[in-house]
């Protein structure tokens, strides 16, 4: 770093992202990544806007919050959309945290909560999950912090059911509850029927997964009106055209063809039951994933020497070198082609192991 690097950022370590290497190409299961393009009619209006980028985008997004606010069946004053979901959680640190409300998240979990903590000057609190990698529900009642909660969690693909995310909303209402739903859309139950009921609820989404819109950058948070004013106060504090023309033009698109989207998710969950059984018949033990993504590790080859063989062999997962994690690997489900792949070239690295 530079001499002219402030202090209060000295010790900051910042989120590592999962590798886009360009040595050769790899059939890529490491960042969660869906298989499938946007859909034509996202492309379609995506392209359309192009024609018009002389223009500031709409900073209220109006179109795509009205398409949103009717596909959920809430009001559009209950949602703000973001450039990615890191943005809205980023803003949610910024405006229900401070020296006397901590925040309070998982020890293994999505790794930017400790980032945007320590960015903002924050203190924050690790709770450990247990053994299994569940989550305690009781560690999270009357907590007095702020809480953040990735449902399901990443990297272990775990999923609280919607009764003891309410217990836990429930047991804090002095205190801001924020769920991250970035992968709700692969077998778990989405918190956004709980926001007229809570006032201390945000639930947070992206268009990455599901709706095959990484590269676009596009989140959205959704709670009672007097939070979203809230996010709202550090959204036009900070970049009031958070959200360029194409991409909102595109998340349009992609919010009228839900079947599409629906079909996605649905052949994604279809290929990572097929994929969870054959690694498993070839001794994998893993979590019970909820999510686009299994976490997953065999008794007979450590978590590090399985991902650097499999990068030898042109497949890209996400290894985490932790000690908790190391022996862990997570794999992004992609296409039947590729996960088989994936099978054909594991397998053969375990006959070679032996």
């Amino acid at each position: 770093m530079s001499k002219f690097f402030s202090e209060k950022y000295a010790s900051l370590v910042p989120y590592t992202p999962g590798e886009q290497p360009r040595d050769m190409q790899y059939i890529k299961l490491n960042t969660n990544e869906s298989p499938y393009p946007p859909s034509k009619k996202a492309q379609d209006l995506a392209s359309e806007a192009a024609k018009r980028l002389q223009l500031y985008s709409d900073p209220e997004c109006t179109a795509l919050v009205n398409e949103l606010a009717s596909l959920y069946n809430i009001k559009p004053n209950q949602i703000l959309l973001t450039n990615g979901s890191d943005e809205i959680l980023n803003f949610a640190f910024m405006a229900f945290c401070d020296s006397n409300t901590p925040a309070m998240f998982a020890d293994i979990t999505y790794g930017f909560y400790k980032v945007f903590a320590q960015i903002n000057c924050l203190p924050y609190v690790e709770v450990p999950l247990n053994d299994d990698f569940t989550l305690s529900k009781a560690d999270y009642l009357n907590a007095g912090k702020t809480i953040f909660i990735a449902n399901p969690n990443a990297p272990t693909g775990l999923a609280l059911n919607l009764d003891d995310i309410e217990e836990i909303v429930k047991a804090n209402p002095n205190n801001v509850v924020v769920i991250d739903e970035a992968y709700v859309d692969f077998g778990a139950q989405s918190a956004i029927s709980l926001v007229d009921k809570y006032d201390n609820l945000l639930v947070t989404q992206t268009f990455s997964k599901s709706r095959s819109m990484a590269g676009a950058r596009l989140g959205f948070g959704i709670g009672c009106e007097a939070l979203i004013n809230d996010l709202k106060t550090v959204k036009y504090s900070t970049n009031p055209y958070n959200v360029n023309s194409m991409t909102m033009a595109a998340g349009l698109g992609c919010l009228k063809d839900e079947e599409y989207t629906r079909k996605n998710c649905n052949q994604i969950i279809e290929t990572r039951q097929y994929t969870a059984k054959e690694l498993k018949k070839l001794g994998f033990e893993m979590t019970d994933s909820a999510t686009n993504f299994l976490f997953c590790k065999h008794p007979n080859i450590d978590g590090g020497e399985l991902y650097l063989k499999l990068k030898e062999a042109g497949v890209l997962v996400r290894h985490f070198d932790t000690d908790k994690l190391c022996q862990y690997n997570r794999i992004t489900i992609g296409t039947r082609q590729q996960m088989d792949a994936l099978i054909q070239k594991t397998k053969t690295i375990l006959e070679d192991k032996k």
